[in-house]
């Protein structure tokens, strides 16, 4: 193995070159990651246009990705479950293990917590990458690492349907059919729900919700959203609505929309972070309302709903492209959005 790897880095807005780093060590509880594929999230197109999210503000250089798949090439002195030639899915977050929310289960609310290619940490688009080995987790034979690397979107997904509070024969409504809202659709399928309505306002995206398995999608630029969920649900509205899109418009639609009693599921983040909702409507239905933020023990999960065949996560991606094409990838993910709905970026080979 080379003690150099090329690392893609972004020096300025809009802006990446590939570098040569040393290649990392990894500590007594660490294991050395061949990188085989990552992701390509909105938050790193975000960053990479604009250098912030919220507080979260780039300083350069900085290391974008942090859906990542691969293969243990090495292992720490402390590392027994885990061995050279594993090919694992890597949860991107490392948190204190000592306040009250990782002590209680619910880590992902750690003050404390590091996350890939959240500033001032770097992500994966890398050949290598060294990471705690209890947050590698093992692939079945049948889990390729490109979804190895869809296990952190889809993990957002079924923790938004956790929160949701989904069981069988219910009716649902998902708005946005990026990665996290195809995901979403996905986990409610596998559930158990009856019937998922997905809304969105590209055509091409509502094809591939329909392909992934949604029962009817509306165009929002075309048809009236809420008019539409009533006719499908026969004037009784929605059970569960999970937002994703991060939008006022589509927020509203849902609490407009959503039957007496209904859970809404709150994960896109608006331009903002800020919205102007009808809440007495809110009120007279009696809507429970949760919030997403990442995930929490949810990568088992994930990794056996799709070696057993109850989640196709691998079909979610439309566009692949190999490391030295991702400029390409990046500005296509950006600007093609009707066509790129999830693209991946191969940094090696299985």
């Amino acid at each position: 193995m080379s003690e150099k790897m090329k690392v893609a880095v972004m020096t300025a807005l809009n802006e990446l070159e590939m570098q040569e780093r040393d290649v990392p060590t990894p500590q007594a509880d660490e294991v050395l990651v061949k990188v085989d594929y990552v992701g390509i999230c909105g938050s790193d197109l975000h960053y990479l246009e604009h250098g912030r999210i919220g507080n979260f503000i780039v300083e350069y250089p900085f290391v974008l990705g942090h859906e990542v798949g691969g293969t243990v090439v090495a292992l720490g002195d402390e590392v027994k479950h885990l061995q050279v030639n594993d090919r694992v899915a890597l949860e991107p977050q490392i948190t204190c293990g000592e306040c009250e929310f990782c002590k209680s289960g619910k880590y992902n609310l750690c003050s404390d917590v590091v996350f890939f290619a959240t500033p001032p940490v770097d992500g994966v688009f890398q050949e290598y990458v060294a990471h705690k080995a209890n947050l590698c987790f093992k692939l079945p034979e049948n889990v390729s690492t490109m979804e190895g690397a869809l296990m952190e979107p889809l993990s957002v997904g079924l923790h938004a349907v956790f929160q949701g509070g989904a069981t069988i024969g219910q009716t649902a409504v998902v708005t946005g059919t990026g990665c996290i809202g195809l995901t979403s659709m996905l986990a409610l399928k596998a559930m158990g729900v009856s019937t998922v309505i997905v809304v969105d306002l590209v055509d091409q995206r509502l094809e591939k919700a329909k392909e992934l398995g949604a029962d009817y999608t509306i165009n929002g630029k075309n048809e009236d959203t809420v008019r539409r969920i009533f006719e499908i649900t026969g004037g009784k509205g929605f059970d569960i609505g999970i937002e994703t899109a991060g939008s006022e418009i589509t927020t509203r639609q849902l609490i407009e929309s959503a039957k007496k009693g209904a859970n809404l599921v709150l994960v896109g983040y608006s331009p903002t972070g800020e919205e102007t909702l009808p809440i007495g409507m809110a009120l007279d239905k009696e809507l429970t309302f949760k919030t997403v933020f990442r995930y929490r023990n949810s990568y088992p999960t994930a990794i056996n709903a799709v070696s057993s065949g109850d989640i196709n996560v691998k079909d979610i991606v439309t566009h692949t492209y190999d490391f030295e094409d991702i400029k390409t990838a990046l500005s296509d993910a950006i600007n093609k959005k009707d066509e790129v709905v999830k693209a991946v970026v191969r940094i090696g080979r299985e």
